[in-house]
């Protein structure tokens, strides 16, 4: 299974072109799976392939499920032994593919938490100004929220893709797909002010391609980050799920909110389909409903 599994991120990298980020996710679920395998089913190391069967994978999905790991998490590994049983099928390492008749979980139908305008104004005064992790850390916030990228986006961004006179920077997304995306003024002037002190930190490290760095001038891994967006927004909202995909989820809301055009929101997201962007469309229509509710002397149900 170890080696099939090398040769399976190998096929995802240059075959298929998956960003790095995606790759990684895929390895991490794939190794959680392999190693359950060995220790819990089969009790031996270098499982076959063609040994692995549908009540094996079922049993993965069970142990999950009492773990306490959520639909979404539990779907998107279940996707990755899909893929992978179908590229060893492809490859004509098993005959028969044993996840074929495994369904995904339904997901749970809920709406994703967002921010109000004044929350996300006190989020961005956080961080200080006067130190560099106070200024990576509004500089971070501020692309988060003013371009709507991934994290993944974010930790892979090179200093190559962002062009501050042009207020843009481009972004490589799932599957290498690049996209433009728009800087606003807020968003320029944090990340003019982090430039000037990364500079000094780079004066002692040396240089490095990546935007966002730490104080020894080294990229910055995706749970540094979550930790660090986590601990701003629980200062301002006591929501539960605080992430920075809050914030992608506030800044797609937002725009709708202030007459956005539905196509052109799925384009900032980089979303491949309408119908993932149309979640949004309900959340505004929420907020717009609780404003009426609160607001017009004609909205009470008690007349």
């Amino acid at each position: 299974m170890w080696e099939n599994l090398e040769r399976f991120v190998q096929y995802l990298k240059q075959e298929r072109r998956y960003s790095s980020y995606t790759v990684r996710s895929y390895q991490i679920d794939l190794c959680q799976f392999i190693e359950y395998l060995e220790e819990e089913i089969f009790k031996q190391h270098k499982v076959p392939a063609k040994s692995v069967d549908k009540e094996n994978i079922r049993t993965f999905i069970e142990e999950l499920f009492l773990y306490g790991l959520n639909k979404r998490s539990i779907s998107r590994k279940l996707s990755a032994i899909k893929s992978f049983f179908k590229y060893l099928q492809r490859i004509n390492v098993i005959q028969q593919n044993p996840v074929i008749h495994i369904h995904t979980p339904k997901l749970d139908k809920t709406l994703p938490t967002v921010l109000d305008e004044d929350e996300i104004r006190k989020v961005m005064d956080l961080p200080a100004a006067d130190n560099f992790e106070g200024l990576r850390d509004r500089a971070i916030l501020e692309l988060f929220y003013g371009c709507g990228i991934r994290l993944g986006e974010l930790i892979h961004l090179r200093m190559k893709q962002i062009y501050l006179e042009d207020h843009k920077i481009i972004v490589e997304g799932k599957r290498n797909k690049e996209r433009m995306l728009p800087l606003g003024q807020y968003a320029i002037n944090a990340v003019t002010a982090y430039f000037m002190v990364r500079k000094e930190i780079l004066q002692h490290s040396g240089d490095s391609p990546f935007v966002f760095i730490n104080k020894k001038g080294k990229p910055l891994y995706p749970l540094i980050v979550q930790s660090m967006v986590k601990k701003y927004l629980q200062k301002v909202s006591e929501q539960d799920h605080l992430s920075p995909h809050v914030l992608r989820h506030t800044y797609a809301t937002h725009l709708l909110d202030r007459g956005a055009d539905l196509l052109a929101v799925k384009e900032l997201l980089g979303h491949s389909s309408l119908s993932t962007t149309q979640i949004y469309t309900h959340v505004s229509m929420d907020r717009l409903k609780s404003v009426y509710r609160k607001a017009h002397p004609r909205s009470k149900r008690d007349v």
